[in-house]
């Protein structure tokens, strides 16, 4: 499935971000100790009893978040949890792709373009500013030498099968 790069307001994904945060903390913590003090309520008091009260907590409120997380209010949070596990795996394919790179190959450029701009975009996000990278300039002035676009909105995970990973 193509992936692209959307605009969103880097303040609000902050804050929605941070209520996220805290409501699926409280969450596992209400959820730990409820399932923890039903257990030891139950069987009697044991550390295990306790551990697995948690570890039912966490199960649950990973199954709230999962349910969740195709909410309109979740949209921006969503989109930065697929940009980053999109820059992950192009991050796997990194060595081979600066190959391909310099043999000029333009779908080696395009996953480089987009893994820069995500880059620059997940910098904003979390509210830095981008690094000025070496590469980045690189893969730029080989597209300008190949009259190829400079930005590239797209990514198709599909493009990586032609690079082994390194």
């Amino acid at each position: 499935m193509v992936f692209t790069l959307e605009p969103y307001d880097s303040h609000t994904y902050r804050r929605k971000a941070r209520m996220i945060t805290f409501i699926m903390v409280g969450q596992l913590l209400i959820f730990g100790l409820l399932f923890a003090m039903l257990l030891t309520t139950t069987f009697g008091p044991s550390l295990w009893l306790n551990v697995l009260g948690g570890i039912l907590g966490l199960l649950a409120t990973s199954a709230m978040f999962a349910a969740l997380r195709d909410r309109p209010w979740m949209q921006e949070v969503g989109y930065v949890w697929q940009l980053k596990q999109h820059l992950s795996r192009i991050n796997s394919h990194l060595p081979a792709l600066r190959q391909a790179m310099q043999e000029d190959n333009r779908t080696a450029l395009d996953i480089l373009a987009f893994y820069h701009q995500g880059l620059a975009q997940l910098a904003e996000f979390n509210g830095r500013t981008p690094s000025d990278d070496d590469e980045r300039q690189r893969v730029e002035e080989r597209r300008e030498a190949l009259a190829l676009p400079l930005q590239v909105e797209q990514f198709d995970p599909q493009d990586l099968h032609a690079f082994k990973r390194g």
